[in-house]
């Protein structure tokens, strides 16, 4: 599985621009699962039939992750760009960047800031919108960066390689929600058909991160009887003065209990919560309202479809240093896996029981 995201890290997709990841997943899958097909949106949803008869579940991952996209070509070379996705604009001063142009494949640039020599002349507490911000490609005029193939409407991702660090830990760039993407991935592939009750719905998404718009058509596609987001979430156990410590990296995957988009499924959430419990899962509750995942789409969709999330506890999230750790990981995808080839039937999740 850490493979497997280190590769999915290694692409540029950010919302609207899922191409590559797109590509390199249905690489990934079609030669083993049951059927899989690309939506007009850009969904991958792909189907493994169980041998028995049993739920209709679907489980999603967002592709995308948060970017930017060339606004303007500057005369003296410099690009300004827009936003994809939700950025802290204090986080991007002096960040390599990646633009993947049409034509000429990668080019490098940087976020342009200030030299320290100069900060006695600004205002040190001064944090500059990043449409004042621009990316230094190298060059000093507008042709050249014609040359290099870079034009208007060309996207942008940081420029990051997966690493791991510390005791078990990982450093990268889309973690939100490529390690969702690698869980999803590694549990369909590990799912005894056999025995496995029911058909699996696995929904690789596009444009979460402007709107929940993937999850939006492929849950209105499928009419699942229950369904999950895996995604990643954002924990509180550093200093800042905000942190609650409600949730921490290390100590397991988060079960849902609310978040901006979705007040998750009571028996979903204790379906999971019972399954982690019978099978030694470390896991937290999450309560964060500061956060919203494909699941604010999917369980409104039609006549409405029991919902919960499983979250892959992360750090600095939306920036080009997100961490996670492994152990989260992995037992996210325990649990998963466990909750998918647990018996269920649909009064077990009927609001009224």
């Amino acid at each position: 599985m850490e493979e497997f995201l280190k590769a999915l890290t290694s692409i540029s997709g950010p919302c609207g621009h899922e191409h590559g990841v797109a590509r390199f997943i249905v690489d990934s899958v079609k030669d083993w699962v049951d059927d899989w097909h690309v939506d007009g949106l850009g969904n991958i949803l792909v189907t493994i039939k169980g041998k028995r008869e049993g739920l209709k579940v679907a489980i999603s991952a967002h592709m995308d992750e948060v970017g930017f996209i060339v606004k303007k070509i500057e005369k003296n070379g410099l690009l300004r760009f827009e936003k994809l996705g939700g950025h802290d604009d204090r986080l991007l001063l002096a960040r390599k960047v990646v633009i993947q142009t049409k034509e000429h494949g990668p080019r490098y640039g940087v976020m342009g800031t200030l030299s320290a020599h100069m900060v006695k002349w600004d205002d040190p507490s001064k944090v500059r919108n990043h449409r004042q911000l621009y990316i230094d490609v190298g060059v000093d005029n507008a042709e050249d960066v014609q040359k290099l193939g870079i034009g208007v409407g060309d996207f942008i991702t940081y420029e990051t390689e997966m690493q791991a660090f510390g005791n078990h830990r990982l450093i990268g760039k889309s973690f939100d929600d490529r390690a969702g993407c690698a869980v999803l991935y590694e549990t369909l592939k590990q799912l005894n058909r056999e025995t496995l009750e029911g058909t699996v719905y696995g929904i690789f998404s596009v444009q979460e991160e402007v709107g929940l718009r993937g999850a939006r058509t492929a849950a209105y596609q499928l009419e699942p009887d229950v369904s999950l987001a895996i995604d990643t979430t954002a924990v509180s156990d550093t200093p800042e003065e905000m942190m609650d410590h409600s949730l921490a990296l290390g100590e397991g995957p988060g079960i849902k209990v609310m978040d901006f988009s979705l007040i998750a499924s009571v028996h979903v959430r204790r379906k999971l919560e019972e399954v982690a419990q019978k099978a030694g899962i470390p896991y937290q509750l999450e309560v964060f309202p500061g956060i919203g995942t494909d699941a604010g789409e999917m369980h409104t969709s039609k006549q409405g479809v029991p919902t919960g999330v499983l979250s892959i506890p992360s750090r600095y999230a939306h920036s080009a240093v997100e961490v996670i750790d492994l152990e989260d990981l992995r037992n996210t995808q325990a649990l998963l896996q466990a909750f998918l080839e647990t018996p269920k039937t649909k009064k077990d999740f009927q609001f009224l029981k």
